[in-house]
């Protein structure tokens, strides 16, 4: 009997949690959201649809976010960053995205050649992504090889090689790749022998070219970006490291993987609701506009 008046008090007190927990829950910050609109407004000269679309609750925290890391400044300069997010939306891939980064990109003044930098650097980290999670070589010995290989570069072995390669077989190919990198590592040497060389020029004439039109700092956190949120822990330590031999700070690698989270947020966001494309695009078109003006 008394066990069964402790079930019936413990029913009753679970009964009433959710009510108590109602009773002391904070009120909807529906001042917070419409203030976070005002700024839109003020900022942008327009509040975009999909930001509307967005739940209220925590449109304030998003827009603050999406302001200081976007808009504001920070570290990496305002093109970069958008070709950056360029490179992760490209490869989501995320139309309104790729689109959004694009046309802010190309506002901030970057160049058709650069846009199309960003995307084929993403494209490429995408691919040897895929080739490293599919061979999945040891993560120690992966590691040793890339440092070997900066190593090799550090010393300046290696600059006789930086011109874009000849090559046309693949033992053309492995000496040019082994002129570059000191070696040549297990995961090209793993590539189908047929394709090696095709693969490494287009890697040469991208990634390792110094006359490209996107510095070499800002292409490797790109790819850091892309990797990042693929995620590929492989490409993550190889662009982390390129990315600090060419200059990058901390502070930089943070904000390119911060970068690519918000586009990898955003781009869950739009596509999940499934935002009206064309209104998405008038939005961005009309913000654009209206920078022009101001």
């Amino acid at each position: 009997m008394k066990a069964w008046r402790l079930l019936a008090s413990l029913a009753s007190l679970l009964c009433t949690l959710p009510l108590a927990a109602a009773a002391d829950a904070p009120t909807a910050p529906g001042d917070e959201a419409d203030k976070a609109y005002e700024d839109m407004q003020k900022t942008l000269g327009r509040v975009p649809e999909f930001f509307k679309a967005f739940p209220r609750e925590a449109i304030a925290p998003a827009w603050e976010e999406f302001k200081a890391l976007q808009l504001g400044p920070t570290s990496i300069p305002a093109k970069y960053k958008e070709l950056i997010g360029l490179g992760v939306s490209s490869q989501v891939p995320c139309r309104y995205c790729t689109y959004y980064h694009t046309q802010v990109a190309a506002a901030q003044g970057a160049q058709d050649r650069e846009l199309k930098e960003a995307i084929v650097m993403a494209g490429i980290t995408r691919m040897w992504s895929a080739v490293l999670n599919g061979l999945q070589p040891e993560d120690g010995a992966f590691r040793e090889e890339v440092r070997q290989a900066l190593s090799y570069v550090k010393s300046g072995a290696g600059k006789t090689a930086v011109r874009p390669p000849q090559c046309r077989t693949a033992d053309e190919a492995y000496a040019d790749i082994k002129a570059t990198l000191g070696s040549v590592p297990s995961f090209m040497s793993a590539f189908p022998k047929v394709a090696i060389a095709g693969v490494w020029k287009e890697f040469k004439a991208i990634e390792l070219n110094p006359a490209s039109a996107v510095p070499a700092k800002y292409k490797e956190l790109i790819g850091l970006g892309v990797a990042a949120q693929i995620p590929c822990k492989y490409c993550v330590f190889f662009h982390t490291e390129v990315a600090k031999l060419a200059g990058a700070t901390d502070e930089e690698i943070h904000e390119a993987i911060a970068m690519a989270a918000v586009v990898r947020h955003w781009s869950t966001f739009l596509n999940g609701a499934q935002v009206d494309e064309a209104g998405f695009r008038r939005d961005v078109d009309a913000v654009l506009e209206n920078a022009k003006k101001k």
